[in-house]
């Protein structure tokens, strides 16, 4: 009677499987047979779908016959993410980036925001915070320009600007990343989006956490539980466990917080997620160590710390070095403590060193501090212009009705210098407001530039890139205040700007200045940062794509007492390599600076 019960156990969960893969493999049909142009749409289409590698495979080269490309898009996506769940991020990286080539290509803004922040995952994951605010950023600019979101647009938003949360988490700038979760939150709300609403809380949770209050941190770990018991989302029940866990160790309820991480430890080993399990062993080690039990604390905190180091996982390292570390000190070994206590400390300055980091941070919020600034400058002048041009349309009404009437010749003539003198007045606030909208995307890149010599903790290479940038930035707020410099003044100028882009191509560029010495520089007054378009040209067009040998020549020369002649050259690619360049690019952004000098 036994042997019948287990065949028939067998044989029912056999059907299951087979019609589980059978219900797939139609699914897999019917989309590459109707070819839904919309990626949300595909996904919904497989939505609750767990495929295995061999039915990702299936989809992919179906989808490739059929050259039906958001198919192939949607199936580089599935094998990165499956790659990812197994902490196999470089191999991720390499779908993702497949992906994010195909939906540029097929101009897909749905597949290419989703790819976007996938890859902004993966990054965060390595601590690789640069890379992640890039990717981030990236699908966040794509979103902000659709006009009127869908809904799954709106979620795509959400998800962004949760993302960049973490990434503040990452910078341990905690307020702001409140601030970006209750954005997040409020759109999820509005969706019903209950997925979105348990990822919010959980990290609200480690928000509050770090900051200190332990007891609104549990609460949002609890109801983020709430929502992935809802969801039925088993990766989500195993990080509220552990995140509940660790919050009880802290409050020194160790049988409560041990009751909490057991009953996931089944689960983590089962979803093969390295990532979670190292953090689920991590946590179970600290509570057994906390209940004296060191024999099975060192077991689950050495399975911790192996996952950690195969699979490069520096947040999971720090976790278990320190507990390990509290560890060899119970049992008396202090000088094993001392040294994974050194270890600890060593795999957390490589990742980050906190005074960097609050630098840094303190270098972006005086970024943002600006860019809001320049805003409000920027529309402030804008206004001006609308009032200008109106008042010279109502002028041009009234003078030519009151010329034809009485006075034609002499009011014509007034009408006339007004006009100029307006016309003079629109044009140098236009050239004020370029300038500002100039300011804050140059600062960005050489601040980019700059954190990366601090993350990489070149201490001597981030000063004296600060020092120039802070030169810099002072001759371009001096130059914005006056009409002309002289061309000693925008020489200096033009080294700091040159020195700064420098920074992003290695220093391979040479610069040099050829000067006749029959000229007095200080005595030849030109327009503020006039030079700078064609130095910016000869960089990104003509040297950003050549190997080897890189060189940036300006030459001035006196062609008479009145006149002078300044040349930029190049040993780039050349005007005709560059177009074609520039031509094949998916999105091309139309250069205003040589358009403004001429105006200039």
């Amino acid at each position: 009677m036994k042997f019948i019960y287990t065949v028939l156990l067998v044989f029912f969960i056999s059907s299951i499987s087979f019609s589980q893969k059978k219900n797939v493999d139609s699914l897999i049909v019917v989309a590459v047979q109707k070819k839904e142009p919309s990626y949300f749409k595909l996904q919904k289409h497989f939505r609750r779908i767990r495929f295995t590698n061999e039915q990702i495979l299936r989809l992919l080269n179906e989808s490739q016959k059929s050259k039906y490309l958001i198919g192939e898009i949607f199936a580089k996506n599935v094998q990165g993410r499956a790659h990812r769940n197994i902490t196999e991020y470089n191999k991720a990286i390499v779908k993702y980036k497949e992906a994010l080539s195909l939906s540029k290509k097929i101009k897909s803004i749905e597949a290419e925001i989703v790819t976007l922040n996938q890859l902004g995952v993966i990054c965060r994951r390595q601590d690789k915070i640069r890379g992640a605010l890039n990717y981030h950023q990236s699908a966040l600019d794509i979103i902000l320009k659709v006009n009127n979101p869908s809904n799954d647009i709106k979620i795509s938003n959400s998800i962004t600007i949760n993302s960049i949360g973490n990434i503040y988490l990452t910078l341990k700038q905690y307020e702001k990343a409140l601030e970006k979760f209750s954005e997040s939150i409020t759109l999820q709300k509005e969706l019903n989006d209950r997925r979105g609403l348990a990822i919010n809380h959980q990290n609200i949770g480690y928000a509050h956490k770090n900051i200190g209050d332990l007891e609104l941190a549990l609460e949002n770990y609890q109801k983020s539980l709430e929502y992935n018991t809802l969801n039925n989302d088993k990766i989500g029940k195993v990080i509220c466990h552990n995140s509940i866990s660790d919050i009880l160790i802290k409050q020194r309820k160790y049988n409560e917080a041990y009751k909490y991480i057991n009953e996931v430890v089944e689960l983590a080993e089962g979803l093969k997620n390295r990532y979670y399990l190292s953090e689920v062993y991590n946590t179970l080690g600290w509570v057994l160590l906390k209940l004296n039990k060191l024999k099975e604390s060192r077991y689950y905190l050495n399975k911790a710390l192996k996952i950690g180091v195969d699979n490069n996982i520096p947040s999971s390292l720090v976790l278990s070095y320190d507990h390990l570390s509290e560890l060899n000190k119970k049992e008396g070994n202090y000088k094993e403590s001392l040294e994974f206590f050194q270890k600890s400390i060593e795999v957390e300055r490589k990742t980050f060193n906190a005074k960097n980091i609050r630098y840094v941070n303190s270098l972006i919020n005086k970024y943002d501090s600006e860019v809001s600034n320049n805003k409000l400058k920027n529309l402030a002048r804008e206004n001006e212009i609308a009032k200008l041009k109106l008042l010279r349309n109502r002028n041009i009404l009234i003078i030519s009705l009151v010329s034809i009437a009485l006075f034609g010749v002499l009011l014509y003539s007034i009408y006339r210098q007004r006009l100029l003198k307006n016309d003079k007045q629109i044009l140098l606030l236009e050239q004020e407001a370029l300038r500002i909208q100039m300011n804050p995307h140059f600062v960005f890149n050489a601040l980019n530039s700059i954190k990366l010599y601090i993350i990489n903790n070149e201490q001597k290479n981030a000063v004296y890139y600060l020092n120039k940038f802070s030169k810099l930035i002072r001759n371009i707020l001096e130059s914005s205040t006056v009409k002309e410099v002289s061309l000693a003044e925008e020489l200096k100028t033009m080294n700091l700007y040159m020195s700064i882009e420098n920074i992003r191509f290695s220093n391979e560029i040479t610069y040099v200045e050829n000067i006749d010495e029959d000229l007095n520089l200080e005595r030849i007054k030109i327009p503020p940062l006039v030079l700078q378009p064609f130095l910016e040209n000869s960089i990104w067009h003509g040297l950003s794509s050549k190997k080897g040998d890189k060189k940036v020549e300006l030459f001035i020369n006196k062609l008479s007492e009145e006149f002078i002649e300044i040349c930029v050259t190049d040993n780039g690619i050349g005007r005709d390599a560059a177009f074609k360049i520039k031509s094949n690019k998916s999105l091309n952004r139309k250069s205003i600076g040589v358009d403004l000098t001429k105006e200039r």
